[in-house]
């Protein structure tokens, strides 16, 4: 088994609403903000090699939004998804699963493109089978209020009707060496994929620790609908991730891929931290 990191750009998002009720004289050491309060933020995707298998996680915003959807994000940086994929010797057809943690746009967008014509959409990657969990997919695609700005109807649909969505088996296991964990509290059953490499344990942490900045429990974002359970949820993952050395893959934050958390008089806290080549060769 082989992992790799595939960046697919940055963008800006609020930073209170990132940190919800953390104050921003505690929050912008974390993350310091522009004059507009926004914090850049990393889409960080994950390339697995499984056997014959190429298994992507996430796929970051995508190219096909509106010039004014992308200016409300602010999308920046050197990297894409294809750019990313090629430098790791991958083109889109060869990926054969798309596992996708849930479907807020920042984490499925690059799912779906502009055909040549951009008179309809198409599947990015026109091999692979995409891997959504039940429950979150009733959800995603009967969105609540609150949410329904995160979830894009071309984003989701397209996968169905060109008959490419799988869900997620009841045991939440992808293949032999991915299984993950479900969380209720950032969006309903979104899904932490959990990968065994050699006698490692990674996992992907998605939105429920967005960041090595929100690995304190009560550090929950504004955009989490059930802030409460977001805390729990964490606070039961991280005494896992303790005991267990996880390596914990942190897709929003702009400078640290992954690392390892202890528990210290002052609560958890990240003890190693790096790229994700420091830790699996």
């Amino acid at each position: 088994m082989r992992l790799k990191t595939i960046h697919t750009g940055n963008f800006m998002l609020d930073g209170g609403a990132m940190f919800g009720t953390v104050p921003k004289s505690i929050w912008q050491k974390i993350n310091p903000a522009n004059e507009n309060n926004m914090c850049n933020w990393a889409m960080r995707c994950l390339l697995i090699e499984d056997g014959n298998r190429l298994i992507l996680i996430d796929n970051g915003m995508g190219e096909k939004q509106s010039e004014k959807f992308f200016g409300y994000y602010y999308l920046n940086g050197i990297h894409s998804l294809k750019k990313s994929l090629n430098e790791a010797g991958v083109d889109f057809s060869d990926i054969t699963d798309v596992v996708l943690t849930h479907l807020h746009f920042d984490h499925c967008g690059g799912s779906v493109k502009w055909n040549t014509t951009k008179d309809n959409y198409e599947l990015t990657f026109p091999n692979a089978t995409y891997w959504v969990h039940t429950s979150h997919w009733e959800h995603a695609i009967n969105p609540n209020p609150r949410e329904k700005a995160s979830f894009l109807k071309e984003n989701m649909l397209p996968i169905q009707e060109l008959g490419q969505l799988k869900f997620i088996p009841d045991n939440l296991q992808i293949s032999e060496n991915i299984s993950g964990i479900l969380a209720q509290g950032h969006t309903e059953s979104m899904f932490c994929p959990k990968i065994s490499i050699g006698n490692k344990t990674l996992v992907f942490m998605a939105d429920m620790i967005p960041s090595a900045g929100h690995i304190k429990p009560n550090y929950v974002m504004g955009y989490d609908i059930r802030p409460l359970e977001t805390m729990k949820e964490r606070a039961s993952f991280l005494e896992e991730a303790t005991a267990n050395e996880y390596l914990l893959f942190f897709e929003h934050d702009l400078s640290i891929e992954c690392g390892t958390v202890s528990l210290g008089e002052r609560g958890y806290h990240l003890k190693n931290a790096g790229n994700l080549s420091d830790f699996v060769k």
